[in-house]
């Protein structure tokens, strides 16, 4: 009988997920990313809303420039989910969870000037950097390179779209 327990219990899965990184690590670097990952939905979110609700002269430009950015933006939210999973934490499970996390303002205003949506889209884009570079940080104290690998390219994706929206806000 000692034998069958011992059988039993090898063949049972831990609940989460290995890693090498420790316990701390997995707390920390996985609350961060949490809380990125909500400033994520938001920015995509209003990166759309901006998107469906542009109008003027450069509609068409402004128009699928937000709309190629939503997609990049959208792109990342899986991969930063699967990085927390990865390090064996829990992510993301409502809107509700989203909208507690979010340091990225919501903009249910009626009416927003193109020249607003660029400016405040530049401002929230160069923020998320500003964080992923504090994250980092944090996986820089544990060792992280996997994860801070990942931020390094996405932090070059948020300055480039900071880049598009100042060169398309700004009038010559």
């Amino acid at each position: 009988m000692k034998d069958k327990n011992k059988a039993k219990k090898l063949r049972q899965a831990p609940l989460t997920t290995p890693t090498a990184l420790g316990e701390d690590a997995r707390r920390d670097i996985g609350a961060e990313l949490n809380v990125l990952l909500a400033d994520f939905f938001a920015l995509y979110l209003k990166t759309k809303n901006f998107h469906w609700h542009m109008s003027g002269p450069h509609f068409r430009d402004y128009h699928l420039l937000l709309d190629e950015q939503a997609d990049g933006i959208y792109e990342t939210l899986d991969p930063i989910a699967e990085r927390v999973r990865k390090l064996g934490g829990g992510t993301l499970r409502s809107i509700g969870h989203i909208a507690r996390l979010q340091r990225i303002p919501d903009n249910d205003a009626d009416f927003v000037t193109p020249q607003d949506m660029l400016a405040e889209l530049r401002e929230d884009n160069a923020k998320v950097a500003a964080v992923m570079r504090e994250v980092h940080e944090v996986c820089d104290k544990y060792g992280d390179v996997a994860t801070a690998s990942l931020l390094e390219n996405w932090i070059d994706e948020a300055e480039r779209r900071v880049w598009f929206l100042f060169e398309s806000g700004r009038s010559v």
